[in-house]
């Protein structure tokens, strides 16, 4: 049974605490959270046993094995690594860290105290995507894919009325790319791999939105990524709604995903053979056909990352050499934790050509 205590009282908290109780080999035990009330309420309405009044707490009980991290992203990494230096396991709420550094500096402290150090990732733990990538023979050479995740945000609307929110805050080392468009990231990265080269704009919030947003802070941005002969285009938006679907473009077939995120959907179209026609009849084709793909359907999708964590810290100590080679679903701890480091990796290039400065870029410069 892994016993499992919560940093924060968010609705993703919730939802994580939602898919530890629906699994016999976790248990949820209680949250750290500022304010105490609010703490208490939070973990008796989830069932839990108590509340943490400081990490401290959660770092000395010996009745916690894990720790979900679903803190503001500016405070995963020293959080991490408290956790990580009291012998706990850690599933940190993507994104993993501010920056790269910080990723590795969390990952190389697990793997010298022997724990699991995990991203709450749910694309890439979601059978759903699995299926998408199993599919992708049938699209011929691929050419070319289009990522894409916008929602407006409540808060965008806070900072608007000149009230602070932590989801546009450079301070918190938020703002779209790192709230959403890393789930852009992520996948692309599942499925192609390192990119060779990097292009990107970013649309930036207002100047005069800067005193609740400390700094220049991006609203909305696209990404244009190089693999050689497939060109990769990922947009993201926290200040529109984006309604188009995401897809994989290959010679002989494009394959379209409604929600890249978190996919329910998906079809193949089938080109079929080309054929000349006059310009005003547009494109043509004959012998075309479509197949939709069955995706495995899941009402809270965090079951799947909870499901590969479990299994990475069962197998962490039958490792012979390093933790990394536990299994976690469908690959090895190791390849999220490469994947997770590309991901910053991406987001720290294309902070830096946008003007958004954190922190902890900063700390990495001094």
């Amino acid at each position: 049974m892994l016993r499992i205590a919560t940093i924060g009282t968010s609705m993703i908290t919730s939802d994580f605490i939602e898919v530890v109780n629906a699994d016999s080999r976790a248990t949820f035990v209680g949250t750290l959270s500022r304010d105490a009330e609010r703490g208490a309420a939070f973990t008796d309405e989830r069932g839990g046993e108590r509340t943490f009044g400081a990490l401290e707490e959660i770092c000395a009980a010996d009745d916690i094995d894990a720790v979900y991290i679903a803190s503001p992203n500016a405070l995963h990494h020293d959080q991490a690594l408290a956790c990580i230096h009291a012998k706990k396991h850690v599933l940190v709420e993507k994104p993993f860290c501010a920056t790269e550094a910080e990723a590795l500096e969390v990952f190389t402290a697990a793997q010298e105290a022997g724990v699991v150090a995990l991203e709450a990732m749910r694309p890439l733990h979601d059978p759903a995507l699995h299926a998408i990538e199993d599919a992708l023979g049938e699209l011929g050479r691929i050419r070319r894919a289009s990522f894409r995740f916008g929602k407006y945000s409540s808060r965008y609307d806070e900072v608007l009325a000149g009230r602070h929110t932590n989801i546009f805050d450079c301070k918190m080392a938020s703002g779209a790319l790192m709230d959403i468009g890393i789930y852009t990231i992520e996948p692309m990265l599942e499925i192609f791999g390192a990119p060779h080269t990097l292009a990107c704009t970013g649309v930036l919030l207002d100047p005069a939105t800067q005193a609740v947003t400390n700094g220049a802070i991006d609203g909305a941005g696209t990404l244009l990524v190089g693999y050689g002969p497939i060109t990769v285009d990922l947009s993201y938006s926290k200040i529109t709604n984006d309604l188009m679907p995401s897809q994989i473009e290959g010679e002989h077939a494009t394959l379209t995903v409604d929600k890249i995120s978190t996919p329910q959907h998906a079809r193949i179209d089938y080109r079929g053979t080309a054929v000349r026609s006059a310009a005003k009849a547009g494109y043509s084709a004959i012998e075309t056909s479509t197949r939709e793909l069955e995706l495995p359907a899941c009402g809270n999708t965090m079951a799947y990352e909870l499901a590969d964590f479990i299994e990475a810290v069962e197998g962490a100590s039958q490792v012979d050499d390093e933790v990394w080679e536990a299994t976690a679903g469908r690959h090895e701890l190791g390849h999220y934790r490469d994947i997770t480091l590309f991901a910053l990796q991406v987001a720290d290039a294309a902070r830096q050509k946008m003007g958004v400065v954190f922190p902890a870029d900063l700390k990495n410069e001094a």
